[in-house]
């Protein structure tokens, strides 16, 4: 990997230049005063709170360490230090000056920020209040969207907007026109107002239109906001004031980066640049994880499944940024299949302590985030492999999982193991586990599934099972992958990217699959239209005080 140009997704707070978090209690506060000379590349500033790839892997790690150091918060409330400006959204210098992979990463990136906001208060009781205390437009107003609540500032100038269309020629880029209209139910018509003005909409209106959940008057608004706070701390059902300071410290991963490598202690990511491969190898346990509540908080960091999830996140996002051209993710397993079951024994055991709970929903994430990754992915199972329990969660994600037969060494055959973890602990972003998503929920072949949990089974009883899709002996094998790998490489990568998210998310719709799938496809086309990055395109000429020159033939 060429170090000059890779980004890091590793941070601690120390390192901040964008972001503060204030605790008080059972409420956190997460202070947005971005600094506007401190952009993650060269060649533009941050002005007006305006935000880049930097600003949100600060805010990523910041609310990772509200989940996991920090158990007695229940609610967090966003809010700016900025005088009357909340925040203005994407920088949009830097997409003019952004290739388009970096534009589409980019916004892959925020979206998922804002899609963990919603994950964590669905299924963890964190909740968030955005306090909207100035101007709040684009992207501003998708963060504050992804929170449970938004209480705007009535001073008779702050408003919320998404005026990508008329100001920029391209849509919101993370979210804001499917959360207005299936989260906060605003009425198509008064949408469709509110997404082609630039002034966007303040006060009652904002209200009424169903923009925001509260006005106050400056003198009330901190007031308000702390009693909004409040009220959804009490709904929470994360351990609050008991659990003051018994977070875990997240430490620096152990990582090694090499031109064709990432190491990590559990994770181990190997390039091969002809090939255009990546084999990414997820490790069991090496030794027993410890089975009571004392012993997991006692490892912490190093707790395994944590850790392991941890690793496997960096390894995810340092590989789509920074190794774009590597279009085929080989995913292997090593390691004792036993171990691996046991530890998803632990998590389901206690699975009610906050911290195994945020643990599962770390790993909930990052399997999530191999789903709507634009990679082939192949599976492949076979001698030392361990797709077992929470592990075999990786072949069912991919698009294909090849499973090695060996008839005549029955012992030395690789085993899949399915454990309770892989009946709906770990959804995909439309809300299905991946086995009601492979067999798309029917009865009888998801019960003949579930009565194997626990059973090591070989490569014919995963075919039978419908678990694997391929299942060649030891003759075919290295030709089967080989060419499975060269006929991939061969294709056209952009009608794979549109292949595999169809059929990943072939069954059932939510919000985020319709962020992901329908919003993210046609900005993706989008920020590829003259109108949005041509030389007189929107995206182009904003600031410079031309005028923009748009093709009117529609498409």
């Amino acid at each position: 990997m060429s170090q000059a140009n890779t980004v890091d997704y590793q941070i601690d707070p120390s390192q901040y230049k964008h972001w503060s978090v204030k605790y008080e209690g059972e409420i956190a506060t997460l202070q947005l005063n971005i600094n506007e000379d401190g952009g993650i590349r060269p060649g533009y500033k941050l002005k007006l709170n305006s935000y880049d790839l930097g600003v949100d892997i600060e805010l990523y790690d910041a609310l990772q360490r509200i989940r996991f150091e920090h158990p007695e918060v229940k609610s967090v409330v966003v809010t700016s230090l900025k005088d009357r400006i909340f925040c203005s959204g994407a920088n949009i210098f830097m997409l003019g000056l952004s290739t388009h992979a970096w534009k589409v990463n980019f916004c892959k990136f925020t979206n998922e920020t804002r899609n963990g906001i919603e994950d964590s208060s669905r299924h963890d009781g964190l909740k968030f209040v955005a306090a909207v205390n100035g101007a709040c437009a684009g992207g501003g107003y998708e963060l504050a969207l992804a929170c449970d609540d938004i209480v705007l500032v009535d001073d008779r100038s702050s408003s919320v907007s998404l005026p990508e269309v008329p100001l920029l020629g391209v849509l919101p880029g993370t979210g804001g026109l499917t959360r207005v209209t299936d989260k906060r139910k605003v009425r198509h018509d008064h949408a469709d107002i509110f997404c082609t003005s630039v002034e966007g909409v303040r006060g009652q209106k904002a209200v009424d239109w169903r923009l925001v959940d509260e006005i106050a008057k400056p003198a009330k608004f901190a007031e308000a906001v702390q009693a909004r706070a409040q009220k959804y701390a009490a709904t929470s059902k994360r351990p609050g004031a008991a659990a003051a300071g018994k977070g875990v410290t997240l430490t620096p991963l152990n990582k090694t980066v090499s031109a064709d490598a990432l190491t990590y202690e559990y994770v181990q990511v190997a390039i091969d640049r002809t090939k255009r491969t990546a084999t990414i190898t997820v490790h069991a346990p090496k030794v027993a994880v410890p089975t009571t509540v004392e012993g997991i908080e006692a490892a912490g960091a190093n707790w395994y499944p944590l850790q392991m999830a941890r690793e496997l996140d960096d390894a995810i996002l340092n590989m789509r940024t920074n190794e774009s051209d590597i279009g085929t993710w080989l995913l292997r397993t090593a390691g004792d299949v036993q171990l691996a079951l046991d530890s998803d024994a632990v998590l389901a055991q206690h699975q009610a302590h906050w911290l195994v709970n945020e643990t599962l929903g770390m790993l909930r994430r990052t399997l999530a985030r191999i789903d709507v990754s634009s990679r082939s992915l192949f599976a492949l199972i076979d001698e030392g492999s361990c797709f077992a329990g929470t592990l075999a969660e990786l072949a069912f994600a991919a698009d294909r999982a090849y499973m090695l037969a060996l008839p005549d060494a029955p012992d030395a055959a690789p085993k899949l193991a399915l454990s309770e973890l892989n009946f709906g602990h770990f959804p995909m972003v439309n809300h299905q586990s991946r086995l009601q998503r492979r067999f798309y929920e029917e009865v009888t072949a998801l019960e003949n599934v579930r009565a194997a949990v626990g059973q090591m089974l070989d490569a014919d009883q995963a075919l039978a099972l419908g678990l694997v899709t391929v299942a060649p002996d030891d003759i075919d094998w290295a030709d089967e992958i080989r060419i499975a790998i060269e006929e991939r490489a061969a294709m056209s990568p952009d009608s794979l990217t549109g292949l595999e998210a169809n059929l990943r998310f072939c069954q059932k719709e939510s919000m985020e699959t319709r962020i992901f799938g329908r919003l993210s496809a046609w900005q993706n086309w989008i920020f590829q239209r003259p109108n949005a990055v041509g030389e007189k395109g929107a995206l182009k000429v904003y600031g410079k005080g031309e005028k923009v020159q748009f093709d009117l033939n529609r498409v």
